[in-house]
């Protein structure tokens, strides 16, 4: 597969598409200024819905126009039958990969109402997801309670089909360090990534520490809302702490992992585009191709 192949060579950025629920017009528009900018636009939950468009229509919609998808699966809103389908039309739609969750309780979104499927969880839909062609990706997790276990449940993952592993917020490089060292000393030979936050403003600040708060590095979004312009630092801070990651051992490209409240998406597709060309800058692009 291109992505992979591409990986061998340089580091890859994965960015999150911030766009505005239910708004083809937001998707393409957000699209158009990453597509160029990172090697696969990840299409995941929307941070303050739970009702938008299905995931293999968002990807269709992108990839029909030559954005390569990562397409995010979660457990939360439908049941097995629903799942394959979806799977099925992701893949169908020449998704670069799927990313595989269990997702978040139903609680947390805006449609509190509707209680929460959860027929599979996210181990069931990596196995469903390795035969249909995409890369397969899951979340690693190393500071969420119970610590002490995830490292045994990735591994389940990974035996499952999993063929990439997103590592998400733990702390800062130190932590980050640890948790990929543990995983590599598994024997796992595929790609790593490690979740890089994009905070630029404080409606972003507020929509990472929504999800990311204590897990993120320490003084991180303190230093970026104190400077006098937010944006530029948040950018500069963003590069630099990707850079920081991908001179870890073992880790192969970055997430920049975001939100956006509404109305300020184009503006964190904006900042998070620029934060992926200085880290290719750094690293000459090759073609996914």
């Amino acid at each position: 597969m291109a992505f992979r192949a591409v990986a061998a060579v340089r580091p890859v950025v994965v960015a999150d598409l911030p766009a505005a629920a239910l708004s083809a017009d937001s998707l393409r528009a957000s699209a158009a200024v990453l597509a160029e900018a990172a090697d696969a636009c990840l299409l995941g939950d929307h941070g303050g819905a739970r009702v938008q468009f299905p995931p293999s229509y968002r990807a269709r919609l992108l990839t029909d126009l030559g954005v390569a998808v990562w397409a995010g699966i979660n457990c939360r809103d439908r049941n097995r039958v629903a799942l394959e389908g979806e799977i099925a039309a992701c893949a169908d739609a020449g998704v670069t990969g799927l990313h595989c969750v269990t997702g978040d309780h139903p609680a947390l979104g805006h449609r509190a109402d509707a209680p929460g499927v959860f027929d599979l969880d996210s181990l069931d839909v990596v196995a469903l997801a390795r035969s249909r062609g995409p890369l397969v990706s899951v979340a690693h997790a190393p500071a969420a309670p119970p610590a002490d276990r995830r490292l045994s449940r990735l591994d389940a993952k990974i035996d499952a089909g999993a063929d990439v592993v997103f590592v998400d917020h733990c702390g800062g490089l130190e932590p980050l360090a640890d948790a990929v060292a543990a995983l590599r000393d598994t024997g796992f030979g595929g790609t790593v990534l490690g979740c890089v936050p994009v905070v630029t403003s404080a409606a972003s600040a507020a929509v990472v520490a929504s999800f990311a708060g204590p897990r993120l590095p320490a003084g991180y979004l303190e230093g970026i809302m104190e400077a006098v312009d937010p944006r530029v630092s948040g950018v500069r801070a963003g590069a630099e702490l990707a850079e920081r990651m991908l001179a870890l051992p073992g880790v192969d490209g970055i997430n920049l992992s975001g939100g956006a409240r509404p109305g300020h998406e184009l503006a964190a597709a904006g900042a998070t585009a620029e934060i992926a060309r200085r880290i290719l800058g750094v690293h000459p692009r090759a073609a996914l191709s």
